[in-house]
């Protein structure tokens, strides 16, 4: 979902309103309905006391920054969620924050309690202290189911301190196209590795206490080069754009949701793509099949603003067509409250049946219901098995994820574990940058670097590839030099290249060698120098895919990929010395040049790693 940098508007008064509504009740009759929920009340007598427009604002989600304590108080809407702002929050004033409109939602007439959505995909990304884990593409790469169930649980914990109880995580997609912006986001391009992931740490979600949100539904990772959608003049290469597949590709999609409600998961999110030419926001033969043949039991929500680039003359045909597609929360970061008004009209005027508002949010109630919102709405009974974010305890399990992540592709004269006594010349832009190691999604949506950010680390916790380089230096005995004037004096030369920080289609790109348009400005001159220096030379690619590197990989003796390891980069270290051993595989296959994508022409294919 896109993420507008923007600053947090905190609204300060909060009005208790306590008029009553008119609406149509479920044989058509109007009524009136006044009430707050009670510890004990249970789905059904909330609906048959909440009048249409109280039913509307539940299916409607609004962003942070757009909604007043007043306006919660009034309306009480469904759902708020986190977007990026430009001041960032620790988590204790993110539950602050968020306590605050929910004393406005339990005070107003309907008196339902609202969820808080958060795109936690590696980590409790949109607050200040906490940790910030190897995206998808790198767990797919450690492969260890138990691992993933650990960080799914972690993640939840750090999230109850926040007050952030719902998360937009994880991302199902099978990414099969590494020029795709959010091919990071991705465990594999293989949907039984996917599945098996996604599941492992939906499940660690849901036993720490979190309801987690599989996304995107379906097909965001089978998009084609070229289709990408175009909005406001824009033209994306591939993001967002049209998945051309077969019933039987289809249906092995499919099975990867199926592991997920089997799971447990309660929501899903819909894709901004489209599938065989429809728009999955619009696509109500799949999304019926996601609740009538998969059992679905949750609710389903849209991505961001996504219904306003379906079919439709005007926002309101569209929000009639989300509707009746099946989705029942609509995320609208501005017009929330005009959804709510159309879905209201249009029940009024038969193009929306209050069997499908009922429906939607008797979902949605089912949901907060189970999760214990409606009967712990100020969290009080919410846990946490850590006091703080940003614990030992979890800063360790990122780091074993790391090193478990890393694929030795080259190692040519056991180039690797670097040798007691070496002395080693550290060079290019990704060795010492804790923003590039965590990549887009941190902190804002498309991240930084540190150098970008005045020098200082974009996630001032983190570790970098040298800061854990050089805590080792005294126990292996090596010497770490970064100083390019004395270079030669080294044994050895480390290259550790990376790329840009970007998110969704501004990760978009035709050419995605390690050298191009979306490569470390740094990068093409920090080869040409450990070329000329002749060492023995290890490159270290830290990395949202499988860049293209083949022209350059004669030059190097060892090729290590780090994918976006987080903000836990001494575990890099600790496997470049043999501290720990080299374990990941490949989750995708890797490519000599673009023009083999999506064929059998790979230059290292799914599952290859050397070991030590």
């Amino acid at each position: 979902m896109k993420r507008r940098v923007i600053a947090l508007l905190f609204a300060v008064i909060l009005v208790v309103t306590g008029c009553n509504s008119t609406a149509v009740s479920k044989d058509g009759e109007s009524k009136s309905s006044t009430g707050n929920t009670g510890s004990n009340e249970t789905v059904e007598a909330i609906m048959a006391r909440l009048t249409i427009e109280q039913k509307a604002a539940q299916m409607v989600q609004g962003a942070v920054y757009n909604i007043t304590e007043s306006s919660m108080n009034t309306n009480d809407y469904g759902s708020m969620l986190s977007t990026f702002g430009s001041s960032f929050l620790n988590a204790p004033s993110w539950k602050t924050l968020i306590l605050k409109y929910q004393k406005s939602a339990v005070t107003s007439t309907a008196g339902i309690p609202y969820i808080y959505g958060n795109d936690a995909v590696h980590g409790v990304n949109t607050a200040k202290g906490t940790v910030i884990f190897p995206h998808n593409i790198g767990i797919g790469a450690a492969n260890d189911v138990e691992l993933s169930y650990q960080m799914g649980i972690a993640v939840a914990n750090e999230a109850k301190l926040t007050g952030m109880l719902w998360s937009f995580s994880p991302c199902l997609a099978a990414a099969q196209d590494p020029r795709w912006g959010r091919t990071y986001e991705s465990y594999s391009s293989q949907n039984d590795i996917v599945a098996k992931l996604g599941s492992s740490f939906a499940k660690g979600m849901i036993d720490g206490g979190v309801l987690p949100c599989a996304k995107h539904f379906l097909g965001d990772g089978n998009v084609l080069f070229g289709t990408g959608e175009t909005l406001d003049g824009e033209k994306r290469l591939i993001d967002r754009g049209d998945a051309q597949l077969l019933d039987e590709e289809i249906k092995s999609l499919l099975t990867v949701y199926k592991s997920m409600v089997d799971t447990g998961v309660k929501t899903v999110m819909i894709s901004h793509s489209s599938l065989n030419g429809t728009k999955m926001h619009e696509n109500a033969k799949y999304i019926n099949a996601l609740k009538n043949d998969l059992g679905f039991d949750g609710f389903v929500v849209s991505d961001w603003d996504s219904i306003h680039n379906i079919p439709g003359a005007n926002l309101k045909a569209q929000t009639v067509t989300a509707i009746n597609a099946g989705i029942d929360m609509l995320m609208e970061d501005v017009d929330f409250e005009q959804c709510r008004k159309y879905i209201v009209e249009s029940v009024k005027e038969g193009t929306i049946s209050i069997d499908r508002v009922n429906d939607a949010v008797t979902r949605i109630l089912n949901v907060k219901k189970e999760m214990g919102i409606l009967d712990d709405p100020m969290m009080e009974n919410v846990k946490a098995d850590v006091e703080t974010t940003g614990s030992q305890k979890y800063r360790d399990l990122a780091r074993t994820l790391v090193e478990e992540s890393l694929v030795l592709l080259k190692n040519d004269n056991k180039v690797l574990p670097i040798k007691k006594g070496t002395k080693i010349f550290v060079t290019g832009p990704a060795a010492n940058d804790v923003g590039v190691q965590c990549g887009g999604w941190t902190l804002t949506w498309s991240g930084s670097s540190d150098a970008d950010n005045s020098g200082k680390k974009w996630v001032s916790e983190g570790k970098t590839i040298l800061d854990g380089l050089n805590a080792l230096a005294t126990t292996y005995e090596l010497t770490i030099i970064t100083d390019v004037n004395k270079a030669k004096d080294a044994d050895m030369t480390l290259l550790c290249l990376g790329e840009k920080t970007y998110a969704e289609w501004n990760g978009d790109s035709a050419d995605i060698s390690i050298t191009g348009k979306l490569g470390l400005a740094g990068n093409a001159e920090a080869i040409k120098l450990a070329k000329d220096l002749q060492h023995p030379t290890v490159a270290c690619i830290v990395a949202g895919r499988n860049v293209i590197m083949e022209e350059y990989m004669n030059q190097w003796d060892g090729i290590v990929m780090c994918y976006l390891p987080g903000s836990e980069g001494d575990g890099v270290s600790n496997v470049l010395t043999g501290k720990s051993s080299f374990k990941g595989t490949l989750p995708m296959p890797y490519y000599s040049k673009v023009e083999d994508i999506r064929t059998d022409k790979v230059l290292f294919p799914v599952g290859y790693g050397l070991k030590y």
